[in-house]
């Protein structure tokens, strides 16, 4: 059987699937995993298409210091225990930059190009590029490809994609990318079967979780997102702060005395949640915590998603229905229910006993605005590109031996 294999690769965990490629191009998942700890305490977990566990095994540190030694150990057990050896590999790439609309077929001229954008997602990029490079020097013929977080928004219109800054610099590159891509593009494809009555309508989208953005979309298509030339851009985050007056960081570097690269981990590793509270860059842990501080960073952070809200509907010239999608918008039922008071201007209204069951609708009959919790899938999305980027690669090459 054809399997696809998708890669996720961060700094200390590379989370991967297998997808059984079956009739007509549908994909089934066979196998979700991960390896986390690298480096520390590495442990491969991963679970069948049931959901029940089929592998929890400890490795000592020396055996999977980095992402490549990762990659090999997680490769051997899928080919030497499970049998899978597939027939093309999707990754995330966080940043694609401008010449990058759509998925492409990896090649070392793709990687190059890819390493430019690396000081634009410090937390991603290189992280996302490793495995890459691994299974070009180890498996040459195996077919890649890459799905980027910022493809979705390409098609941005001018207003939006532009910075009040010298043409010469947009030309460069510097530009509103918009990020999480991949979610939204889910969920515009999921729109249709779960809420098609609003599918084709102004839609915000709310991926919220450890990186947290929102998404403007119309007829399927994003208009405005809350992130821009990267991803520490407009809501508060994790650990990022989100909208933050370049004024900051230029009073970072001339005033405090701070040199770049400390500019750059401090903005990406201790702001946001983490340094609002002092606690946790975690939402849970935030919520149950009686420091004030934590507290106050939750109502932080519901503040700003009410007020991106705002400009998102204004950029749709109206608001037809609100989404919540990823860790935090998926599952906390506190969290949509603090944000939808702040919604209330709009027209929202939640039944609270769907809210709390996690329903897929959560607005009150009576709400102008319908709210939707939509899970988001951003592991099938790649599998689906990879897999059509496969095929379209075959039909034009119908001669072609099928990498093994």
């Amino acid at each position: 059987m054809d399997t696809i294999l998708v890669v996720n690769a961060g700094s200390s965990s590379v989370k991967f699937q297998v997808f059984a490629v079956e009739g007509e191009g549908r994909l089934k998942r066979q196998i979700k995993g991960q390896i986390d700890g690298i480096g520390s305490r590495p442990r491969l977990r991963a679970s069948g298409a049931d959901g029940n566990t089929i592998a929890d095994r400890a490795y000592p540190i020396e055996s999977v210091p980095d992402v490549p030694s990762a990659m090999a150990v997680a490769g051997a057990w899928l080919r030497e225990e499970n049998s899978i050896n597939p027939v093309a590999v999707g990754h995330r790439v966080v940043h694609g930059g401008p010449d990058h609309s759509r998925p492409v077929l990896i090649d070392h001229g793709v990687v190059g190009r890819l390493e430019r954008y690396i000081s634009l997602a410090p937390l991603h990029q290189p992280h996302n590029l490793a495995p890459i490079r691994t299974i070009l020097s180890n498996s040459p013929a195996l077919p890649q490809v890459a799905c980027f977080d910022t493809a979705f928004h390409r098609d941005h219109d001018a207003l939006a994609d532009h910075y009040a800054i010298p043409y010469q610099l947009h030309a460069e590159g510097i530009r509103r990318y918009g990020f999480h891509g991949l979610s939204y593009e889910y969920i515009a494809r999921r729109l249709p079967q779960v809420a098609p009555d609003i599918a084709g309508g102004r839609v915000i989208v709310a991926h919220l979780g450890s990186g947290a953005s929102m998404c403007a979309m119309k007829n399927g298509k994003s208009v405005e997102s809350t992130m821009g030339f990267t991803a520490l851009d407009g809501l508060a985050m994790g650990t990022r702060p989100g909208q933050l007056d370049p004024g900051v960081v230029l009073y970072l570097l001339s005033e405090k005395g701070m040199p770049a690269s400390k500019v750059q981990d401090f903005l990406y590793r201790e702001c946001g949640l983490k340094g609002l509270s002092g606690v946790s860059n975690d939402m849970r842990e935030l919520q149950t915590s009686t420091d004030p501080r934590a507290k106050f960073a939750v109502d932080y952070f519901v503040y700003r998603v009410g007020l991106n809200a705002g400009m998102l509907a204004a950029a749709l010239q109206g608001l037809d229905a609100f989404v919540f999608t990823a860790g935090i918008g998926e599952n906390s039922s506190s969290i949509r229910a603090l944000i939808a008071e702040r919604l209330g201007w709009l027209g929202v209204t939640i039944d609270a006993a769907e809210n709390d069951k996690h329903s897929g609708k959560i607005s009150a009959s009576n709400s102008k605005i319908p709210v939707y919790v939509v899970p988001t899938d951003e592991e099938l999305m790649i599998a689906q590109h990879t897999l059509a980027l496969l095929m379209s690669r075959q039909s034009a090459n119908p001669n072609r031996a099928r990498a093994s």
